[in-house]
């Protein structure tokens, strides 16, 4: 059940020590969705008390430790005039795309979280969670951080080529979402989030070198993670990265905790991060928590456990996003023995 110190918990694993009970979070609300079976997807993300309801009702039937209210990339974007779909149980996403051009830059407005687009129900939603839970659960709002922010604003194909044929208006283009995101993630924090779920996956080993990212991605994620830490907030940065290089220079950003992707090495990333950086992950959850059986899900969460847990700085998560078919049971394993292996190691 939610417990009264699970913040405080959070906050032990951010100072590379080891938590009284270790959290176990999930990324679960498409899953979450599914399963609670009243609403479709395209109603929840619309209506700030049907978000807290879904939420709320998973935190107690699955035992959550957070409320992740990530709820969906494009919050930000539409009030800009990004286009996005999404329909049934398919979550929204960014596909319209505004002109790569400096007067698209101009001409823009900052979003007013209060009052613009759908943002304002995200902001009821984490509220309503908050007054719900209290400090017995760890509410994590979210944004994109700034360089992935441009590739939801431009598409990524055009976000890359900028990287070469027109650098200073990329950085001009993450110039303009790191003072968007500024004002988002300040709304969300005075709504009551503790924590800012930080998506950088636009930035991954995969996409971009690792002096890319550190010429494009690093210094702008990190003066947003510095705005978070001045709102007194804690940054949970994802760019489901596998690479230990590249998850030691995101350590460089000052993120309180990095979630690492499903196809990192768990030891290696262990031994990377020991008194570095306080990091999570990373249950796969397409090959182990949706295709596997409950003892198969039930052994990677133990395996995952006794690596991480072993020392300090470490939280219990899924890799990436848990696809809404993912049977109930699985789910129940992955934390059941999560929770279970880290009583054992306490």
């Amino acid at each position: 059940m939610a417990y009264d110190g699970v913040i405080e918990d959070v906050r032990l694993a951010v100072r590379h020590e080891k938590p009284r009970r270790l959290p176990i979070f999930a990324c679960s609300e498409e899953f979450d969705v599914r399963w609670y079976g009243k609403f479709f997807y395209e109603e929840v993300c619309q209506d700030g008390e049907k978000i807290a309801e879904v939420w709320a009702a998973a935190i107690d039937e699955f035992d959550y430790d957070w409320a992740w209210v990530q709820v969906d990339d494009c919050f930000e974007f539409e009030p800009l005039g990004v286009g996005t779909y999404g329909e049934g149980d398919i979550l929204r996403a960014t596909r319209d795309y505004l002109p790569v051009k400096r007067e698209t830059l101009t001409s823009l407005k900052i979003p007013t979280p209060e009052s613009d687009g759908r943002m304002p129900e995200k902001l009821k939603a984490i509220r309503l969670l908050k007054e719900h839970f209290g400090q017995s659960v760890l509410i994590e709002g979210s944004c994109a951080a700034p360089y992935s922010s441009v590739g939801l604003l431009f598409g990524l194909q055009d976000t890359m080529i900028m990287s070469v044929t027109e650098p200073e208006l990329l950085a001009d283009a993450c110039e303009l979402m790191l003072a968007v995101q500024t004002v988002y993630v300040k709304a969300q924090i005075e709504a009551g989030a503790d924590a800012i779920w930080l998506g950088d996956c636009n930035a991954f080993s995969a996409m971009l070198s690792l002096n890319q990212y550190r010429q494009y991605a690093l210094p702008f994620c990190k003066r947003l993670i510095d705005v978070i830490h001045d709102c007194g907030a804690m940054a949970h940065l994802h760019n489901s990265e596998i690479s230990t290089d590249y998850l030691l220079a995101e350590a460089e950003t000052g993120a309180d905790i990095i979630n690492c992707g499903p196809a990192a090495d768990i030891a290696e990333v262990r031994n990377a991060m020991t008194g570095v950086n306080c990091f999570s992950g990373n249950l796969d959850p397409i090959e182990v928590l949706m295709r596997g059986t409950p003892e198969d899900v039930s052994r990677e969460a133990k395996r995952i456990v006794q690596t991480g847990y072993a020392q300090g700085g470490y939280l219990f998560n899924t890799g990436e996003m848990n696809p809404r078919d993912t049977p109930v049971e699985n789910m129940k394993a992955m934390i059941n023995s999560a929770r279970e292996t880290a009583e054992e190691m306490s």
